[in-house]
């Protein structure tokens, strides 16, 4: 079905997303609003629909060429027809889909998508329409990834002055387990623990497949900018690569309350231990609080309710394999810990002469936002904070065992 409906895009709107945008921003800076918007939002569109074509075809051909890998005793030549494979592969499933019949956008252009930065522009094009209730909207949806803003913040403070807002704070781009994990936090400050258990796994769930998706979709196009031996060259692309997947964990971090959830993957699985051990499920308690300490290992709390589950495992009917990680947090720490790695070693000792050493945290670190000579249209008048929103105030109750 999702392949239908990526092929279905309707004909007449298909054009390059550069094309698209840039025309939006030329309707901006003349004040052509209804126009603006038209194809700010057409853009939008399209942008989503590259990303979730690339995932498509990236994860359709993840597994191509494994069969018979065992025949090819070197591995140079079991590497390369892998490549071979997966190209071929790829190149087949993209002729399926009319997004790749148009020109591939600008890295900067995708980065301004990753940012939200159409919403800036929507939200004042709608106000300058005094459609106010979709400028809140778009002005939500940029906060979302770019809550301490002080030009949108500064908008959305004077909507606030105009009617109650709640209703109209929809996130355009929010993913399936953002919802779900906040519901699953409200569950369990409201003392729900078994509703905020299942609710919590499913957020978990939901992420782990949007974290992938978002893997795949790094495995688009590249441009190759200046001539270099073979395997420099294929280190070049891959090192670009990396950086966009090193991205994934920081761009699928959500936002409450206008503050992100750092380490959200150890976040849920922390909650969802405490959440256990208040059921009295210890049996689901200890792989969730291993599971954490993957991500925190040092942490003295997780590390004496490890140390009190080890004391009461008769009782608890446990065994060695309760007392480790979960299957899909190790999979998740492993893959995101060796991108890390290999990134550094890229940046650090495969770079050019003229290029300073940079950190993985630099390479993901937001830049300055794009379109700069749009920079401060539509300035008015706190952002949203949402004070219900904690973690647990411990990670565990390391006391009686449960009778």
């Amino acid at each position: 079905m999702r392949n239908i409906a990526l092929q279905s895009f309707p004909q007449k709107d298909l054009m390059p997303l550069e094309s698209a945008y840039g025309h939006a921003l030329d309707q901006y800076g003349t004040q052509n609003w209804r126009d603006s918007i038209k194809y700010l939002e057409l853009s939008l569109r399209l942008h989503r629909l590259l990303k979730d074509s690339e995932a498509f075809c990236s994860q359709n051909c993840s597994t191509v060429s494994r069969d018979n890998d065992t025949l090819f005793a070197d591995s140079s030549l079991r590497i390369m027809r892998h490549f071979l494979l997966r190209a071929s592969c790829l190149k087949k499933c993209k002729t399926n889909f009319p997004v790749f019949t148009v020109a591939y956008p600008k890295r900067d252009v995708l980065e301004a998508f990753e940012k939200r930065v159409p919403y800036r522009y929507i939200q004042y094009a709608y106000y300058q329409l005094n459609n106010i209730e979709r400028a809140v909207s778009a002005a939500h949806t940029f906060l979302q990834k770019n809550p301490e803003d002080p030009f949108i913040s500064k908008n959305m403070n004077y909507y606030k002055t105009l009617f109650e807002l709640d209703e109209y704070l929809i996130d355009h781009e929010e993913r399936p387990y953002e919802p779900v994990f906040l519901k699953a936090v409200k569950l369990y400050n409201s003392g729900d623990f078994s509703a905020s258990a299942r609710d919590m796994e499913q957020a978990t769930t939901e992420y782990l497949k949007m974290y992938d998706l978002c893997l795949a979709g790094c495995e688009g196009s590249y441009e190759v900018t200046e001539y270099k031996d073979f395997y420099p060259t294929l280190a070049d692309l891959y090192t670009e690569v990396l950086k966009c997947k090193v991205k994934c964990e920081e761009n699928l971090m959500p936002n409450v309350g206008g503050f992100f959830v750092e380490k959200f993957v150890a976040t849920m699985y922390h909650y969802l231990q405490f959440a256990y051990y208040k059921l009295n499920d210890v049996r689901n308690a200890a792989p969730c609080a291993a599971s954490y300490m993957l991500f925190d290992a040092n942490d003295q709390v997780m590390q004496q309710n490890m140390v009190y589950y080890r004391f009461y495992r008769e009782q608890w009917g446990l065994e060695e394999m309760h007392f480790l990680p979960r299957p899909e947090a190790l999979r998740y720490f492993n893959q995101t810990t060796k991108q890390r790695e290999m990134l550094e070693f890229a940046l650090n000792y495969l770079q050019t002469d003229d290029e300073d050493v940079v950190s993985p945290e630099e390479v993901a670190a937001p830049s300055a936002p794009p379109d700069a000579e749009f920079e401060g249209i539509g300035d008015y008048e706190e952002s949203f904070v949402a004070d219900w929103w904690q973690e647990p105030k411990t990670k565990g109750d390391a006391g009686e065992p449960a009778a």
